[in-house]
């Protein structure tokens, strides 16, 4: 430009002046994500499971024998994350690892019995966190909130 100056209010449509973080769909679900770890966090307590492990764990528990690729396709977690999570979640004592008969390169995974205890813990606090987490909405269009979230899912999860 030839030594003039440009003011934001002097540039014609601006569109990042009029673009509403509110209204766009990725932040509004980063903040819920962000509030709902704040009330898993209150009703478990710091000294409990994350979320990721707790879904991680419940995972393993209700498919006991699972492999660690079944895991990250089952809880969305990334391969690399869920891999740190079990070793840590193994030297804890909470998971085991054992290698199958059929394919000796495939780790599959169970809860131990202090795992299990850790998530019979961790429960009733976890349903206090989903409860306050849909508290806002009204009780007749919470139904079609998750179906709407599961679309959301299902739909983002599928390969372009």
């Amino acid at each position: 430009m030839s030594g003039e100056k440009t003011t934001r209010a002097a540039m014609p449509a601006d569109d990042l002046a009029t673009f509403n973080l509110y209204d766009a769909p990725g932040h509004l679900l980063r903040r819920c994500q962000q509030l709902a770890v704040d009330l898993y966090t209150m009703e478990v307590g710091v000294s409990g499971l994350t979320p990721r492990q707790f879904a991680l764990m419940l995972a393993i528990y209700q498919n006991p024998g699972i492999s660690q690729v079944e895991l990250v396709r089952l809880t969305g977690i990334d391969r690399s994350t869920v891999a740190e999570m079990v070793a840590r979640l193994i030297k804890r004592g909470l998971l085991v690892r054992q290698r199958t008969e059929t394919d000796r390169r495939t780790n599959a995974l169970a809860v131990t019995a202090e795992g299990e205890a850790q998530l019979r813990t961790a429960k009733p606090g976890v349903a206090r966190a989903q409860d306050r987490i849909l508290h806002p909405i009204p009780q007749a269009q919470r139904d079609a909130f998750i179906t709407s979230l599961r679309q959301l899912v299902e739909g983002l999860e599928q390969k372009p």
